[in-house]
């Protein structure tokens, strides 16, 4: 008898979602191709910033990695979650909460991609592909999934057994099952950059702000706003500040925004009317500094459909505030890899709803979690609260601040047993 026939994925989008469940699927003996609309890796990304990886999502992507330690030496640890806000007008920081035990790791999104597609086959990727349609066979048993060669215009097929839907918090896959579903607006965006201030050692002085930095996920609260500060490796810092704005009109299909330089010159501005001038500083050293604009989405109802499959933000966009968003898609890769490779290729229906049984509960909480801690730290209205402000709080009203009080924060299943 011959070998049987490997069963074959075709993922869409090639981003850390993308990538990490190649990893899974490869992992459980699976054939993939992944389809990405950029026209080569990334190498290092103008809008890529810093992200947090929680002790789990570290586990899974180190037993994918041939060189497992490689994950420890591109990343820098995050021991301490700390919540803090000035006592007076830009005057000496109060801490509000303070977690020793954090764990997480801090990165750079193109170091773990870079990481994560280094130890890929490259046949598997198909760069420059534009996703543009699908067609399930009648049996449901494969897919067929039309792309566009975007250097020659071509239009190609391609056919798997599953189609994974790894594009992102706009998913195209998802409007077609879910034709009406809209996004949520937070209310607020998010400034963002990382400066990179090797060579610049007057740069050190925000270390007098924040002494903790390299070991420290800084969250600076002021009524009705906040900043995001932390390291990464090889002297950058990652930071971010939420502002209330009006929902701007975004035109194509992206959540992050192009920036002119009179509206940076007025974030500037804005800036040194509340934050300290060393992290004034920092931002105006910031090379080309961006907004993302912050969505999520009430939790879906199902993320899988026949024989296709959403997973990463396609499945549950979120907002930033529970450093969720990297962690999810690595679980959601990690448990995929796993329901498959339990059920088999002749089984993906029973496979595909294990998968979502495990993951649907956990992230549409975590989801939740999320959009709550976000309002806020953004002095934003509650039902059950009133609005918080870091200068008048409690105690008890300041530990809902702190990491670790999201759902599942140590121990998402990873099985249904």
């Amino acid at each position: 008898m011959g070998e049987q026939k490997k069963a074959k994925a075709v993922i869409v989008g090639g981003s850390t979602a993308g990538v990490s469940c190649a990893h899974a699927l490869i992992s459980a003996g699976w054939d993939v191709v992944v389809l990405e609309k950029s026209s080569q890796p990334p190498r290092g990304s103008p809008t890529g910033a810093g992200l947090a990886l929680d002790r789990q999502a570290i586990n899974i992507i180190e037993s994918w990695l041939p060189q497992p330690q490689l994950l420890q030496q591109t990343t820098l640890p995050l021991t301490i979650d700390q919540n803090q806000t000035a006592d007076g007008e830009k005057e000496a920081s109060r801490i509000l909460t303070r977690d020793e035990d954090f764990n997480f790791r801090a990165a750079h999104w193109a170091d773990l991609h870079g990481l994560l597609y280094n130890a890929l086959p490259a046949e598997v990727f198909l760069w420059g592909h534009l996703y543009l349609s699908f067609r399930t066979s009648g049996d449901k048993t494969s897919v067929t999934v039309e792309a566009k060669v975007l250097q020659t215009e071509e239009i190609i097929e391609i056919n798997g057994d599953l189609l994974v839907a790894a594009d992102g918090c706009l998913s195209q896959i998802r409007k077609t099952f879910l034709p009406d579903l809209k996004l949520r607006y937070s209310g607020y965006c998010a400034w963002r950059g990382v400066l990179d201030f090797s060579g610049n050692e007057d740069s050190e002085t925000i270390r007098r702000v924040y002494p903790d930095l390299g070991k420290c996920l800084y969250f600076d609260l002021r009524t009705g706003s906040h900043v995001v500060l932390y390291e990464l490796l090889s002297k950058r810092l990652n930071w971010i500040w939420y502002v209330h704005q009006p929902e701007p009109g975004q035109k194509g299909n992206s959540v992050t925004m192009k920036v002119s330089s009179d509206m940076v010159e007025n974030m500037y501005r804005e800036a040194e009317k509340i934050w300290a001038p060393e992290l004034v500083r920092v931002m105006r050293e910031t090379k080309e500094p961006f907004i993302n604009i912050i969505y999520d989405c009430d939790p879906l109802e199902q993320i899988f459909f026949d024989n296709v499959v959403l997973i990463g933000d396609a499945a549950h966009p979120t907002t930033p505030h529970g450093v969720r968003s990297t962690n999810m898609s690595i679980l959601d890769a990690a448990v995929l890899g796993k329901c498959v490779e339990k059920w088999g290729a002749e089984n993906i229906p029973s496979a595909l709803e294990e998968y979502q049984r495990i993951r649907l509960p956990v992230a549409s909480e975590q989801v939740l979690h999320s959009r709550r801690v976000g309002r806020i730290k953004q002095g934003l209205a509650l039902r059950d609260r009133k609005p918080f402000d870091p200068k008048m709080a409690s105690a008890e009203e300041c530990e809902e601040l702190q990491q670790k009080n999201m759902p599942f924060f140590a121990n998402v299943p990873l099985s249904v047993d």
